[in-house]
């Protein structure tokens, strides 16, 4: 079964995720250190002749089509032509328009022109990130000198960069520095340093260091989603579990950390303990009233299915469930009255609703509205099932003692 709001991400996907994170972190950083330089500006339009200005405070302020188009009226021929400047701007434009290629070429141009502040050298090292280029990333981080020291993106993408190019010590050892650089980051670098443990098929050091993480982080939920899910997608549910059972006892009104759990527990066959915990997690969410009702009628439990599937407020989700509760029940004629129900929420629009109803009137012996029912069938699967149980009926009429 497949919990909805489905958390399940592969491993691979979540590292992406956060490449992407660490990349926007330090854009976003660097980009508001841009704006406060150029804020000194003027905007006149009397004075906007000054074409660089202008396209570093709308950088600044993420109009970056503008600023492109702005840079794009700069006479390079002119005597007072500000070559590094300008190709430093037009490199993040291209950044921040994610076209990295081309802000490895705008920003390595702004070097070769002369332009000397350490702060380009970050953005050519987000370029290069961006392209996936992590060796170059890495050199330019080098190049940068004290400046890469000094934010904690930084580190977050010079670790990942050691980290897709497998040297593992290497991004454990930067994280580690960076813990301690940035003690009011710790948790983010710890984070970091869980997935590290992941990938490399260190599931006990990732179990201990998350719940070290939870620690950092002061009770965090989303960490102990974020491990348990890299964990239960690296086929480690059981590990899993245990760091999100301690995650539901802190939370248990969180249905999102109860449905992990779940997920994690059906990882193991484990149906009956996913149905108790979607169970008690339902009387502070309802809306999982449904999903632990199905769990319980999957593992026979049909009375209990039946009880909760009573609770529940979604109208055409509770009725259709109801319906195979009851057939399962062999409480046929409970399921036959259901025909109104069915039909007033527009459920027999559904072939499989339609020829569970048809069967329940077919086991109450009212073969002329079965037959009703089946005459609307037209799914070859359908079809074939309608075209049986016509047959049997027609046994059921013709010797009645075969159907009692």
């Amino acid at each position: 079964m497949m919990l909805s709001g489905d958390l399940s991400l592969k491993t691979q996907a979540t590292m992406r995720w956060i490449q992407r994170v660490a990349l926007a972190m330090l854009i976003v950083t660097l980009s508001s250190h841009l704006h406060a330089q150029s804020s000194g500006f003027s905007n006149d339009p009397e004075e906007a002749i000054d074409r660089l200005p202008l396209a570093a405070l709308l950088i600044g302020d993420g109009n970056y089509d503008r600023a492109r188009q702005v840079l794009a009226a700069v006479d390079s021929e002119a005597e007072d032509f500000d070559a590094p400047r300008y190709h430093t701007l037009s490199g993040l434009v291209a950044l921040n328009l994610k076209e990295y290629p081309l802000a490895v070429q705008e920003f390595s141009q702004a070097i070769a022109a002369g332009q000397e502040a350490a702060v380009v050298y970050l953005y050519l090292a987000q370029a290069h990130f961006g392209a996936e280029d992590y060796v170059s990333t890495l050199k330019a981080l080098d190049d940068a000198g004290e400046s890469a020291t000094q934010i904690p993106s930084a580190f977050f993408i010079r670790a990942q960069a050691l980290w897709s190019l497998q040297r593992f010590d290497e991004a454990w050892s930067v994280l580690n520095e960076a813990r301690v650089l940035f003690p009011d980051r710790a948790s983010d670098f710890a984070r970091r340093q869980v997935f590290l443990l992941v990938d490399q098929g260190l599931y006990q050091a990732a179990l201990d260091l998350a719940r070290e993480l939870v620690v950092l982080s002061e009770g965090e939920i989303t960490d102990a989603l974020a491990v348990g899910n890299a964990l239960i997608n690296a086929n480690q549910a059981p590990e899993a579990s245990v760091l999100l059972e301690e995650a539901l006892l802190r939370a248990p009104e969180d249905a999102t950390v109860a449905k992990l759990l779940a997920q994690s527990y059906l990882a193991q066959n484990m149906r009956l303990a996913a149905a108790e915990v979607l169970r008690g997690s339902a009387y502070y969410n309802p809306d999982l009233l449904i999903e632990a009702a199905e769990l319980f009628r999957q593992t026979g439990r049909l009375t209990e299915a039946l009880t909760l599937n009573g609770q529940a407020i979604d109208q055409p989700k509770k009725l259709k469930q109801r319906l195979a509760i009851l057939i399962g029940l062999e409480r046929f004629n409970q399921a036959a009255a259901m025909m109104e129900d069915l039909e007033r929420v527009q459920l027999l629009e559904e072939e499989d609703i339609r020829y569970a109803l048809a069967y329940a009137l077919f086991k109450t012996g009212d073969f002329e509205a079965a037959r009703a029912q089946l005459f609307f069938l037209e799914s070859p699967e359908n079809f074939r099932k309608a075209t049986e149980l016509r047959r049997v009926m027609a046994e059921c009429e013709q010797q009645p003692w075969l159907c009692l």
